[in-house]
């Protein structure tokens, strides 16, 4: 006996293209049935498998027909990115759920018998697709694509259309209204702050009104005025003093010709009494001369009011009333010496008496001047007084005007800050009610429809050639399979190649399988029995699926 161990050792010979062919004759049933089988259950699945259908439309993306730079707009996403909260809310419960029980639509109708709500509103969440599109058509996932495709799958295709249709529209309302709301609540809020900025202007313009009013003439812009006020007054008060030491020198001159009066009164008061021959000298010049002088007097005392003494008026008045005065002196002391020699008799001269009472007039019209000079005096140390008083005044606003500078500056730039806010703010919102004006108009950035909602013609699935070719594919996949395990199984010698291999004799003859003819024949007719059957049955139920798919849905 040849050895257990060396009988184990022997490998299997590896099998040739004769060998393969046996293999396939032997086991043809083991392939053909699984791989009819694929088939009949394929085709069962494809028939009965429900259409579905896809509508899809295509809008597409208009940017704003006017240019921003012209017309700012008041939306501050991108459409893509409105397109996403726009599906959200059209993709939400509430729109889905009024979708699907709309009568005209009347959709999964018996899903909704057997299914809660929830899961009928995520099947048809699941077969709404929106893609994005680029700018020649092709799918993409770009964040600014410039069009984007709105699909449905269902297994009606007018119902397809019509809820395709509905999301269109949906999405045109939505982006209306989203575009319209926004615009309005960017207006409405602009408005909001341009109020508050008014507002605080107004605080602020009070603010600096009653700081104005609370500080008149302390300001800084009253700076100037204050110092040019103040050097007209202290002109005033110069011209004040001037004007002071004018009149004491004038009153001292009124003085002074008030006692040259007086002594000349007294004086022609004692000579009012003479003899007859002094009358007679004095009826002549001395009386001429004195009433030269008085008006020579006159004349200077007004000549010294209007100009100083170095003036030549003035000096040409002294000069002549000095020349008269010495005449004057040296026909008195003639007159004196020619009274000694002569007889004394007394009597009252009437020219005398007459410039006696001329001296007297004159006196009193010196005096009512030099008291309307102490008048004078008076209301203009009054006057000075007054007036510096008042340089004290403006002289302490200056001195307060850099305190109130700062403060005023500081309201100032606050003012200014907030004018400015208000004049952006007031652009923004003329610019902002240009943009809603823009979107009442549709000429903003909007959705078209590109292409409208399309009624389908052939089922997109299932694809029923294919699911026919994968179960075929299946069926003998699962057939070679099986004989390949029955192959490996089976270790009994198959044919003469076998016996060579496996004994390493040469083989002298073989004897043919001899069997039972009745039982060859009982073999033969039961296994085409099984294949007329399965045949049958397999036509039978794909003849059913079929009539049912294409007769029976009515």
């Amino acid at each position: 006996m040849v050895p257990q161990q060396g009988y184990a050792s022997i490998s299997r010979r590896p099998p040739d293209i004769e060998d393969y062919i046996d293999i396939l004759r032997r086991y043809r049933s083991w392939i053909v049935g699984p791989t009819f089988a694929g088939l009949v259950i394929a085709v069962v699945v494809a028939f009965l498998w429900p259409d579905t259908f896809i509508s899809t439309a295509v809008m597409r993306i208009t940017p704003q027909q006017i240019s921003e730079r012209l017309v700012p707009s008041n939306i501050s996403t991108q459409m893509a990115e409105r397109l996403l909260a726009m599906q959200q809310q059209i993709e939400s419960r509430t729109q889905l759920q009024e979708l699907i029980q709309r009568p005209s639509l009347n959709l999964y109708p018996k899903d909704r018998q057997n299914k809660p709500m929830e899961d009928v509103i995520e099947q048809m969440r699941k077969a709404i697709k929106i893609t994005l599109l680029d700018a020649g058509g092709a799918q993409s996932q770009q964040k600014f694509a410039s069009a984007f495709e709105i699909s449905f799958r269902y297994a009606d295709r007018y119902k397809a259309q019509a809820v395709v249709r509905e999301l269109v529209s949906k999405f045109t309302e939505e982006t209306n209204n989203q575009l319209r709301q926004q615009s309005n609540t960017t207006t409405q809020f602009l408005n909001d702050q341009l109020k508050d900025a008014k507002g605080k202007i107004d605080q602020l313009d009070g603010e600096i009104s009653k700081f104005k009013m609370e500080n008149a003439g302390r300001l800084p812009d009253q700076l100037q005025s204050n110092q040019q006020a103040v050097n007209v007054l202290e002109l005033q008060q110069q011209s004040l003093n001037e004007s002071i030491n004018r009149d004491a020198q004038d009153k001292m001159m009124l003085e002074t010709q008030m006692q040259n009066l007086k002594q000349e009164s007294t004086f022609i008061a004692s000579n009012l009494e003479q003899t007859a021959n002094r009358e007679a000298v004095k009826n002549g010049r001395i009386i001429q001369l004195n009433n030269m002088i008085l008006d020579l007097e006159t004349q200077l005392s007004g000549a010294r009011q209007t100009y100083r003494e170095s003036h030549p008026d003035v000096r040409s008045l002294e000069a002549k009333l000095g020349v008269l005065k010495k005449q004057r002196d040296e026909l008195e002391k003639e007159e004196s010496s020619a009274a000694a020699k002569a007889t004394p008799t007394k009597v009252t001269n009437p020219q005398v008496a007459q410039s006696l009472e001329n001296l007297k007039l004159q006196m009193q019209n010196v005096q009512a001047q030099i008291q309307a000079r102490n008048m004078e005096m008076e209301e203009r140390a009054k006057r000075l007084k007054d007036i510096q008083a008042e340089i004290g005044v403006y002289r302490a606003r200056i001195e307060t005007i850099p305190v109130n500078e700062q403060r005023f500056a500081g309201l100032q730039r606050d003012y200014n800050i907030a004018k400015g806010d208000y004049d952006e703010k007031a652009k923004k919102k003329e610019a902002s009610e240009t943009s809603s004006n823009l979107e009442e108009r549709k000429a903003g950035e909007n959705l078209e429809t590109l292409d409208p909602a399309s009624l389908p013609e052939q089922a997109a699935e299932p694809n029923r050639l294919l699911i026919a070719g994968s179960g075929i594919g299946l069926g003998l996949f699962f057939g070679v399979f099986m004989a390949g395990v029955k192959e490996m199984k089976d270790t009994s010698l198959k044919n003469l190649k076998d016996v060579r291999a496996y004994t390493n004799l040469p083989v002298l003859s073989s004897i043919p399988l001899l069997e039972n003819a009745l039982l060859v024949r009982r073999k033969r007719r039961l296994f085409w029995l099984g294949w007329s059957t399965a045949i049958i049955a397999g036509t039978i139920a794909m003849s059913s699926s079929m009539y049912y798919y294409y007769f029976g849905k009515s």
